[in-house]
């Protein structure tokens, strides 16, 4: 059906972009040549069978034209996290790793943990995966080594400060006196970087030496000290494991997939040890995951090592090695090594991307018998004619009953489907009237359902249109009998018959039972049905009350600009949008806020004026 367009594609770098029969973007990819690219997913051939399935699923494409090809790698990362295509791999996890840093860029360096890499001449140790461990070396520096805490500037020789509580308790030198020997100061520093090179063998011998030279002296209590530091690193060291001494500062990206998904495992290894690792698992993955995995995970890394090893070969490994050099701003090398050392640490991590692997199909498994036991355990506790596949619930949501909100949430076969929420204002209630206002969001839900299949129906409206044309198998209300009551009355008047069943709480708020067909089901506390329920109710509730809480800090918001000269409804929603709250406007200097949509300088004087005492 595409012939002629694909006879029509350039002959160019860019990102292609696949799309359903609703207009949904299910895929992001990027092609040296776009023309070459785009054919080969129509011409049939040995696809695998996620890229089969994909294909069929493809009503529509589009493609854009880039100047080369490390430009359309970054584009395809940012379409991916813009529209988080269903076949494209996403990666979740952003967060930043932490460091432990030292900086020795200060006359009396302190060593404290960090998430932020920066060239700012300080040393950095990691990243780490275990922020526990961390934690725990950070203690232990400050118990061994007594460095200070403090983030003042301080110089040897000028007096900044008289002496905290860590100097009294003997956990600090004290350099803010101005007394502290900068040369000492730094020799401390040097065995803690020791510590934290793994270094153990040296940094012993060397207080070793200090404890015989104390115990020499008769100065025992500080030969003590050195001795219980010289035990406390042997205990690090046996926990330490040493991975290679030949490598240095590497991260080894090994991988395992099936029919189903996709295994990643992340080694980080600095200065020959394994300091951390990551496992990451992704479903319906097509054949370009491992390069689309490799540009998430290091698009928001503040530290990106000098070489990467890999598993297996991948395509266009010179663009990737490109991107990744132009962020860390020296030379990134990825390699596939085939022998020695590092050959057998991507084993290594290969056999653990294996076992995660495995871990997660058999936890799925798990999962979806769970779900299944419940929804049969739901029908034939509410002896349902059929498996409620979906449920939508709903709840309200008011304080002392003014700006009353409803939400809806949907599952579908027993897991949350967040595409599918709704949110609504009730508009003919007034006052704290539950059973009134859940019947108000009801009506209008079905009303709003029953107009769609219609235009449906009648070719005036395609699929893409219907964002309430499909009707759940169950619904459930958070309350009891009036609320019920009152839903299944707008219900009748509109001809649908839908199982309606109250979620009861006890006077803790807590779930309780189920009411349904006029009668109260206790639920069993250590049910799995149990715990579904619980989890329906507390989601409606959350999703309905952060509704109303964000509602509520607009309007709050709003009125306030309402008073402020130039500021209209326009530039009030604008600037609604822009900023997240009244504090960042409070913050924002007039350049910020003249980039605000509909801005000229005389609405932006005036913002910063009110919200500065008229003092530019």
């Amino acid at each position: 059906m595409f012939e002629e367009r694909l006879k029509n594609l350039p002959e160019q770098p860019g990102v292609y972009i696949m799309k359903n029969e609703l207009g949904e973007i299910i895929y992001v990819g990027k092609a040296i040549n776009l023309k070459n690219r785009v054919r080969q997913y129509f011409k049939g051939g040995n696809h695998p069978p996620k890229v089969r399935v994909m294909v069929s699923n493809i009503s529509d494409f589009e493609y854009i034209i880039t100047n080369s090809e490390l430009e359309a790698l970054i584009l395809e990362c940012n379409l991916i996290k813009k529209y988080k295509p269903k076949y494209n791999i996403l990666l979740k996890d952003d967060k930043q790793y932490p460091f432990i840093k030292v900086t020795l860029n200060e006359e009396y360096p302190r060593v404290f943990v960090t998430r932020r890499y920066e060239k700012d001449g300080s040393k950095y140790f990691g990243p780490f995966t275990d922020v526990s461990a961390v934690k725990e070396t950070i203690n232990l520096i400050r118990k061994l080594f007594k460095l200070r805490t403090c983030r003042k500037s301080l110089k040897y020789g000028v007096e900044v400060d008289r002496p905290c509580l860590n100097y009294h308790i003997n956990r600090c030198l004290a350099p803010c006196t101005g007394k502290v020997d900068v040369i000492e100061y730094r020799q401390i520093i040097d065995e803690v970087i020791k510590l934290l090179q793994g270094k153990y063998d040296e940094l012993i011998k060397i207080l070793e030496e200090k404890m015989y030279d104390e115990s020499s002296k008769l100065n025992f209590e500080k030969a003590a000290e050195y001795r219980d530091q010289i035990n406390s690193i042997k205990k690090i060291q046996e926990k330490q494991r040493i991975i290679s001494s030949y490598l240095e500062d590497e991260d080894v990206i090994a991988y395992a997939k099936d029919d189903e998904g996709m295994s990643f495992e992340v080694f980080f290894i600095r200065n020959g040890k394994l300091l951390g690792r990551e496992n990451f698992y992704f479903e319906d993955v097509n054949e370009d995951a491992v390069s689309q995995f490799i540009v998430q995970f290091y698009e928001e890394r503040e530290f990106i090592p000098k070489e990467i090893l890999l598993s297996n070969e991948i395509p266009e490994v010179n663009i990737i090695e490109s991107y990744l050099t132009s962020k860390r701003g020296s030379k990134v090398t990825v390699k596939v090594p085939k022998r020695g050392e590092k050959s057998e640490i991507i084993e290594l991590a290969k056999k653990n991307a294996y076992e995660a692997l495995r871990n997660i199909r058999n936890k799925i498994q798990e999962e979806k018998l769970k779900t299944e036991f419940v929804l049969y355990e739901l029908k034939r506790v509410l002896d349902l004619d059929i498996l409620p596949k979906r449920i939508e619930a709903y709840d309200i949501s008011n304080i002392q009953g003014t700006d009353s909100v409803g939400g809806m949430v949907v599952f579908e076969n027993g897991k949350p489907n967040k595409k599918q929420y709704r949110r609504f204002k009730i508009k003919t209630v007034i006052g704290a009237d539950d059973f009134n206002s859940m019947a108000e969001i009801v009506e209008r839900r079905f009303k709003r359902g029953l107009k769609e299949i219609k235009n449906l129906l009648d070719g005036e409206n395609g699929l893409e249109d219907g964002k309430f044309s499909i009707f759940p198998d169950l619904i459930l209300l958070d309350g009891g009998e009036l609320q019920v009551k009152a839903v299944k009355r707008v219900l009748e008047e509109m001809g649908l018959v839908i199982p309606i069943c109250g979620m009861v709480k006890d006077d803790k708020h807590k779930t309780k039972a189920l009411f349904y067909e006029g009668r109260e089901i206790v639920l069993d506390r250590h049910s799995y049905l149990y715990r579904f329920i619980s989890a329906v109710q507390e989601e409606v509730h959350r999703f309905a009350i952060s509704y109303h809480r964000g509602l509520k800090a607009k309007n709050t918001l709003s009125s306030i600009l309402d008073d402020i000269p130039e500021i209209g409804k326009k530039r009030k929603m604008a600037l609604l949008k822009h900023f997240n709250s009244i504090e960042e406007i409070k913050k924002a200097s007039i350049d910020e806020l003249l980039k605000v949509d509909g801005m000229n300088e005389k609405a932006a004087l005036s913002i910063y004026n009110y919200f500065n005492n008229n003092n530019l």
